[in-house]
């Protein structure tokens, strides 16, 4: 039995049908039947994404079903990894969404594109052919952007998020198209294997610019710099369920074709393309934690969070092209093994983290940190949830990241020796930047949960949070227990994420291997993170008792805290997410360059007296300000020039179209 057509038809099957649900079944039932059947959509995908990465294949051909172009499709074991990750996030955000929407959502239209936006995430990945990718990537973006739009009833932030993601994923759309158009035009037809065969007579220039225009186009999907701009928004404005979504799965379609491209369809390429890619990915890492440490909006942070961890994921791609080129084919495949497996623990991740900060937004109303706390008395599954995110988020042990960014940094020291000039150079960068994300990571999500979380409720709603409903806990759970597994037995997953890297670095040798031991082939490294974990929990117990045992008194005794001669503490009195971040934001002031403004109020009596000091401070997107600002001030001017061209009158329109013809008519004689 092949497990793959099975997992795919049960997967387009239950798809057409939730979809058909959320327009047909009355609203009592509406989320529930569409939130069990997308759950089903995506099972199926994990079914057939597993199965593809043990070595079986489908493929289907359809000639006859697009104009010109027809449907292709075939999963193979990159393709089979990209499927089983979107098809396990997806079951979960829908298990969750079945409560969340029961509060959020508005009207049928809504619910119902929810499991088309989840086929689409199955179908891209396993498109064979240019048309039939180009269309599933648009149907793509347009049901994503329509899920982004929810809520724009309710707040106007909705409508700019969505025009910014409408616009930035068509842009990159273009790029993608141009880029495949002008490979296609070198080849026999659109289909993949054609395009294979047509890498090899493909001068430098012609390769060099399909990669480039790819490059810009997966990488704004992706969210990294400078094409970031839209996540931070689209993300905290989409429904929590949509958000985890377009974090955890969409945003690996980004990485998905930056891989089948540049390494399957091209080739492999030269070394300048894989130093773009690994300087691009260390710039973004950075930068997207330094924005996510600033930042107060919860899901903000978690966006730019996304920016940090798509940036680690293509650092690894890049140092595995650039081993690639260079000959090593352990080190490229390791390389991209530990790529592949941040990308699954960032989807674990990320879910959970998302579902739990929808939580919040449920329970509170606010996103802001500033104006939470205290939740852990009245949310405390939701407190657990997150702050198991935010550990394995944050790249220490026994956190799910921290395997995944221990083989990365593996790769990149292991490869130094042998390195060229730029490789040399570039290397270190890297480890570099790994090692200070990672850092920035951990300041991150403490202030995220201990402010958040841990602190004294500095709101009313804060203070009166009730726990969400059953279904969001038990998607908050299974997202848990995925985190849980893949930060202490990562080995079980491994093997197929090693099989994979080897196909596409092109070596047999696995990188790694073991279940609960990781040992690197080829080169000096082993981990256990079970075993670590093990021994951390077991150092904190004796450390309690040992407290515990020193502490020991006949009596506890009860008195009052400090206070400074104050009085009793307040909330006031706490760190603030903003405070908490001030530190940092001086360390790095000429990186984000913060907006600040002090207003004193005086007494009207006398102005040697104070009535008031309000201060204000903003961290704008730095490279919003610098890059994208200018431009949007261009295209306001150029429009403002063209509405005084546009006067209504008949004869001026008609003057317009004859002049354009006798300059286009000009201009052919003088080509001529």
């Amino acid at each position: 039995m092949n497990l793959v057509a099975l997992g795919l038809g049960a997967a387009a099957g239950a798809g057409v049908a939730s979809a058909l649900m959320g327009l047909l079944v009355p609203r009592p039932a509406r989320a529930a039947a569409v939130g069990l059947g997308s759950a089903v959509t995506g099972a199926a995908g994990v079914l057939a994404g597993i199965a593809a990465m043990t070595g079986q294949t489908w493929s289907m051909a359809a000639p006859e079903l697009l104009p010109i172009a027809g449907v292709f499709l075939e999963v193979d074991a990159l393709g089979g990894l990209f499927l089983a990750v979107a098809g396990a996030v997806a079951a979960v955000a829908a298990i969750y969404g079945i409560g969340y929407s029961r509060h959020h959502a508005d009207g049928r239209a809504p619910q119902a594109v929810l499991p088309l936006f989840v086929l689409t995430l199955l179908i891209v990945p396993i498109a064979a052919s240019v048309g039939t990718f180009l269309v599933c990537w648009e149907l793509m973006a347009l049901t994503s952007l329509l899920l982004v739009l929810t809520e724009h009833r309710r707040r106007a932030q909705v409508g700019e998020a969505g025009r910014w993601y409408a616009i930035m994923t068509h842009l990159g759309f273009m790029a993608i198209l141009i880029g495949l158009l002008v490979f296609t035009a070198q080849a026999a037809d659109d289909t993949f294997p054609a395009l294979r065969a047509a890498a090899a007579t493909l001068s430098p220039a012609v390769a060099g610019l399909v990669f480039l225009m790819i490059l810009v186009g997966f990488g704004s999907k992706a969210g990294v710099l400078p094409l970031h701009a839209w996540l931070p928004r689209a993300h905290p404005e989409a429904p929590s369920h949509v958000s985890a979504l377009m974090s955890a799965a969409m945003v690996n379609a980004g990485v998905y074709g930056i891989v089948r491209v540049g390494f399957d369809l091209l080739g492999g390429g030269a070394r300048w393309w894989w130093l773009v890619v690994l300087l691009l990915g260390a710039l973004s890492a950075v930068y997207g934690i330094l924005q996510a440490a600033m930042s107060t909006d919860v899901k903000r942070l978690l966006g730019y969070s996304t920016t940090e961890n798509m940036g680690l994921v293509l650092v690894g791609v890049g140092a595995s092209g650039l081993f690639a080129s260079a000959g090593n084919t352990v080190l490229a495949a390791l390389a991209m093994a530990a790529a592949l497996l941040h990308v699954c623990n960032h989807a674990a991740f990320k879910t959970l983290l998302f579902l739990a900060a929808g939580s919040v937004l449920h329970a509170t109303g606010s996103r802001d940190l500033d104006a939470l706390g205290g939740l852990r008395r009245g949310m405390p599954a939701t407190t657990a949830a997150f702050g198991l995110g935010a550990l394995a988020a944050s790249a220490l042990p026994p956190g799910t990241a921290f395997v995944s960014e221990w083989l990365l940094l593996q790769s990149l020291i292991q490869g130094l020796p042998n390195a060229g000039i730029a490789t040399s150079i570039v290397l270190p960068v890297a480890v570099a930047a790994v090692a200070l994300t990672a850092g920035l990571a951990v300041a991150t999500f403490v202030k995220a949960f201990g402010v958040g979380f841990l602190a004294r409720p500095r709101s009313d709603a804060a203070a009166n949070a009730a726990e969400s409903p059953a279904t969001m806990l038990a998607g908050m759970g299974l997202a848990g227990v995925a985190c849980v597994a893949l930060a202490l037995v990562p080995g079980l997953a491994l093997p197929l994420i090693g099989r994979v890297a080897g196909g596409i670095a092109g070596t047999q040798t696995a990188p790694a291997t073991g279940a609960l031991t990781i040992e690197l082939a080829e080169v000096t490294g082993t981990l256990s993170p079970f075993l670590l974990t093990v021994a951390l929990l077991a150092a904190a117990v004796l450390v309690v008792v040992a407290l515990r045992v020193a502490a020991a008194r006949p009596r506890r005794q009860e008195a009052r805290l400090w206070d400074c001669g104050a009085g009793p503490m307040s909330a006031r009195m706490e760190y603030t997410a903003t405070s908490f971040a001030e530190p940092l934001q001086r360390v790095f002031d000429n990186v984000v360059q913060p907006v600040q403004d002090v207003d004193v109020t005086h007494y009207q009596e006398s102005r040697y007296l104070v009535q008031a000091v309000e201060y204000r401070r903003q961290i704008p997107d730095r490279i919003e300000r610098r890059f994208y600002e200018p431009v949007l001030l261009a295209v306001a001017r150029w429009g403002r020039a063209g509405r005084r061209l546009a006067t209504g009158s008949v004869h001026r329109y008609l003057g317009y179209g004859f002049y354009t013809l006798c300059a286009l008519l000009i201009a052919l004689v003088v080509m001529r």
